[in-house]
């Protein structure tokens, strides 16, 4: 291990201009600028943009759409993070965090605002009673594998992502760490899959939703481009369990909600869709 630096008594922030995430991160918090946020003409207002993240909850509200849920109809406006917005007054007032999702469901008096993508498909969850089981073993193993999401996923894209496929130099002590925990990652998730259908159980739930956006793009090499470098085909429950996710109308439609190019940049109804997946 290199020994060539050393950690000063007191670290001082110094803005480098020679990696892709230099514009936009900063050691402080709160808004940068000026901007309100637009508001449609649902009562479901999501502030998004397509990455995994984002993912799970376009894809939850599709498939509450796909269950006939008409209350679940929404506007989706896009937050490109990699231009700032996020740091606009208006998304901080609602994520004062300034990550994406945010959502606000102003079908309540007051509006409610709701960030944190587990937290949100909780609420959305509980919200319209979809998704999430309501008996107590069954919700808990769910909760248990949301949560688990929540705090597994920074290791593989703050991690493994970022050391792997950004990082301005590529340095084997935090890949090799970084890997090591993901394929332990990916390996619980096999061994889960092997005895259960869904990662939670017999039933389809948030839980697949929030994993499958983050490990099921990563076993096909949608993420990081690393499924060889991760030796993914051999977790063959994995593989099965994305495919049959995959295959859910709703997630297909959730996938191209806020997307930069390909997709829907904006989606404030269903029929904004058909164009797209006639070309899909």
């Amino acid at each position: 291990m290199s020994t060539s630096y050393v950690p000063p008594k007191v670290w001082q922030w110094q803005p480098k201009e020679d990696n892709k995430f230099a514009s936009i991160n900063r050691p402080t918090a709160g808004a940068r600028f000026e901007r309100e946020l637009p508001v449609g003409q649902h009562p479901l207002q999501l502030y998004s943009l397509a990455t995994p993240n984002g993912q799970k909850v376009t894809i939850l509200l599709e498939e509450l759409l796909q269950k006939g849920i008409a209350g679940a109809e929404y506007d989706a406006w896009l937050i490109d993070i990699g231009e700032g917005d996020q740091f606009g007054s208006g998304f901080v007032a609602v994520n004062p965090n300034s990550k994406i999702p945010a959502l606000v469901d102003r079908g309540v008096s007051p509006a409610i605002p709701v960030f944190e993508s587990g937290a949100i498909l909780l609420y959305l969850a509980e919200k319209f009673g979809a998704f999430i089981p309501g008996a107590p073993k069954a919700r808990a193993a769910c909760l248990s594998w949301l949560f688990w999401q929540m705090g597994a996923t920074p290791y593989l894209g703050g991690g493994f992502g970022h050391f792997y496929a950004y990082a301005n130099e590529k340095q084997q002590y935090p890949i090799d760490r970084f890997t090591m925990e993901v394929k332990r990652q990916l390996d619980l998730l096999d061994q889960q899959l092997a005895q259960h259908e869904y990662v939670a159980g017999s039933d389809y739930s948030i839980a697949d939703m929030a994993i499958w956006p983050w490990y099921g793009a990563l076993v096909v090499g949608e993420a990081y481009n690393a499924a060889e470098f991760l030796g993914a085909a051999s977790y063959q429950n994995v593989l099965r369990w994305q495919k049959q996710v995959a295959a859910r109308p709703g997630v297909q439609r959730g996938r191209l909600v806020n997307r930069r190019n390909g997709g829907l940049r904006e989606r404030h109804a269903a029929s904004d869709f058909d164009a797209i997946l006639k070309k899909a």
